[in-house]
């Protein structure tokens, strides 16, 4: 794949490509489970964190969140996130508030969020399936707080994935009200 990495998904989704494309599309997915299975192996039992990326440090849901971080914290789990701001840093840093493991896994996009400061461990991925799959896979618990459609497309992939049985049956605690954007 000679695009940019932030273009993955939009290639590997286009349509039909000849096979030797497709081939190349199947190791650069292969990569990024990968590198996402080295850098998160050894975080330790984690809870995921979803949430919006557009939380300011002024709203009484970034508050929510950090205290949230500390909480999974002080249980002796690693609060995992996308690694981005919002109620991904709030989540980390209320994490890192009490000594607690940090870790994100990000995605790589063209004009999105970098890493926050409170990260023990980062990875970025270049397809969103990958991601979302290294999010529910690590974790035995999720947390959704107030968010957009991301945050509604990863609280669906972990109850999906419950229902159905492909994991286990985790609690999902749901805090505060979804946002959306117009």
């Amino acid at each position: 794949m000679t695009a940019a990495p932030e273009r993955a998904d939009e290639i590997f989704l286009e349509g039909p490509r000849s096979r030797f494309d497709e081939f190349i599309t199947l190791i650069c997915v292969i990569v990024d489970f990968l590198r996402g299975f080295r850098v998160l192996h050894f975080v330790g039992p984690c809870v995921t964190v979803f949430g919006s990326a557009r939380v300011t440090e002024s709203s009484p849901h970034y508050e929510l969140a950090r205290k949230m971080g500390a909480a999974i914290a002080r249980l002796g789990f690693t609060g995992m996130t996308g690694g981005g701001p919002g109620i991904m840093e709030a989540a980390n840093r209320g994490a890192k508030d009490v000594s607690g493991r940090s870790v994100g896994c990000g995605i790589e996009l063209p004009n999105e969020q970098k890493p926050n400061a409170y990260l023990d461990r980062y990875v970025a991925m270049n397809f969103f399936f990958v991601r979302k799959a290294l999010l529910i896979k690590y974790s035995y618990a999720f947390v959704v707080m107030p968010g957009g459609a991301g945050t509604l497309d990863e609280l669906f992939e972990a109850l999906t994935l419950i229902q159905t049985h492909k994991i286990k049956n985790f609690p999902i605690v749901i805090m505060g009200r979804l946002i959306g954007r117009s």
